[in-house]
Formats: structure tokens, C-alpha cells, sequence
């Protein structure tokens, strides 16, 4: 399955710290509503069995918006709930061993801090690339910033769609501009906001403007 450039403008990674009034599920569709075009499942402390419940609740709801549906980390559960793609750091399963898993029909993202590190991932099979951390963020703590160049170095590389993630929002995302990236990944921009929805209209306007400039 190809990916689309376009699915990587307003890329919403889930984060279950802001869960409270609203249900996980409920927060991503707001995020839908508001224009995201791509949707990552991030679960670190859930259970297989409520993780499978999740992502398959997450995956129709996706299927419903037209909006590609990603599972961070866990092959098995992406393979099981019927995701578009999986995603994967440096740290985790190799590009390559994960194409062998799930065969040409679901996507895989990598995560990626270097030219060579991009390269390597397209070379095994990557689909798309994550880039960063681009500024300091709460979300991973131990992640370094990368500096911008980074970022415009690794898109003039590759040839698949590159989304850049880490700190990101309305107040730093137009600095990416210029760099040929095709978006942005935002976790507590989105899920962190009073109003999901309103922050992702506000959100998608910013980054079509980012990629444009």
C-alpha cells in the first residue's frame, strides 16, 4: 500500500494522559472532525486484549473518515485489528523483518534522526518516515532535538513522505517551513487541547500553509 503525501499534513499520535471527560475514541473523533488526515495508535501500559479492543474501535472509526489508520509499535496488534500501516523506531523491529510480517499490503513508518538512518529504513521497505524530536518535548523525554537541517536534508534524500514530530505546535510549527516536509505528527497539540476540534481546524490550516511556503 502506497502512502500518500497528503495523509502526513496533520499526522494525530494518540496519548492516553489526556484522557478524562472524553473517552479516547471520543478525543480521536473530535481530532477526525477537525481535519486530521492520519491517526497513530500509541499504547504503552494497556493490556493485548484491551489494546486489540482499542485499535479495532479506533480502526472502523478511522475506516468511517477515510483517514489511514496507524498502530505504533506492536506488529501483531496492527495485523490483527486490520491497520493501514504500523509504525516503528530505531529501537524496535527492523523495517525489513516487519515487511515480512505483514507483507505488501499494510504501510510502515520508522522512525528516523539521521540521513543515513532514512535511507536505510526506504532501503528495507519504509513507506514513510517520522523525523525528530524538532524541538523539546514533555512527550518522550529522553528524545534529542534535531536541528532543521536535519529535517531538510533527510526530505531531500528519500523519496517517500516525511512527517516531522516532537514539540510541535501552532506556536513553532511554521518554523518548519522550507524544509520539504509533508507535515507534521502532534500528540499533546491535539489530545492536550480544551477543544480538540477547534485546535485541529486551526492546526490544519498552519501546516497546508507550512508545506506550501
Amino acid at each position: 500500500m502506497k502512502c500518500d503525501k497528503q495523509n502526513m499534513l496533520l499526522y494525530a499520535v494518540t496519548d492516553r494522559a489526556w484522557v478524562g471527560k472524553q473517552s479516547l475514541c471520543e478525543q480521536v473523533e473530535a481530532a477526525l472532525q477537525g481535519g486530521v488526515t492520519c491517526v497513530q495508535l500509541r499504547e504503552k501500559e494497556l493490556d493485548e486484549e484491551a489494546f486489540l479492543a482499542e485499535a479495532k474501535e479506533i480502526s472502523a472509526l478511522c475506516r468511517r473518515y477515510g483517514v489511514p489508520f496507524f498502530v505504533n509499535d506492536n506488529v501483531d496488534i496492527a495485523i490483527a485489528c486490520g491497520a493501514d500501516g504500523v509504525h516503528v523506531g530505531q529501537e524496535d523491529m527492523a523495517a525489513a523483518q516487519v515487511r515480512r510480517r505483514v507483507g505488501d499490503g499494510m504501510m510502515i513508518g520508522v522512525s528516523v534522526h539521521s540521513v543515513e538512518e532514512a535511507l536505510e529504513a526506504v532501503r528495507n521497505g519504509a513507506d514513510c518516515l517520522g523525523v525528530g524530536a524538532m524541538f523539546s518535548t514533555s512527550t518522550k523525554a529522553d528524545a534529542s532535538v534535531l536541528p532543521r537541517e536535519v529535517l531538510r536534508d533527510i526530505c531531500n534524500a528519500v523519496d517517500v513522505p516525511v512527517v516531522a514530530i516532537g514539540g510541535i505546535g501552532k506556536g513553532n510549527l511554521m518554523q518548519l517551513a522550507g524544509t520539504g516536509v509533508d507535515g507534521v505528527a502532534l500528540v499533546s497539540a491535539i489530545f492536550g487541547a480544551a477543544d480538540i476540534e477547534d485546535e485541529c481546524r486551526l492546526l490544519r490550516a498552519l501546516s497546508e500553509d507550512m508545506v506550501r511556503t
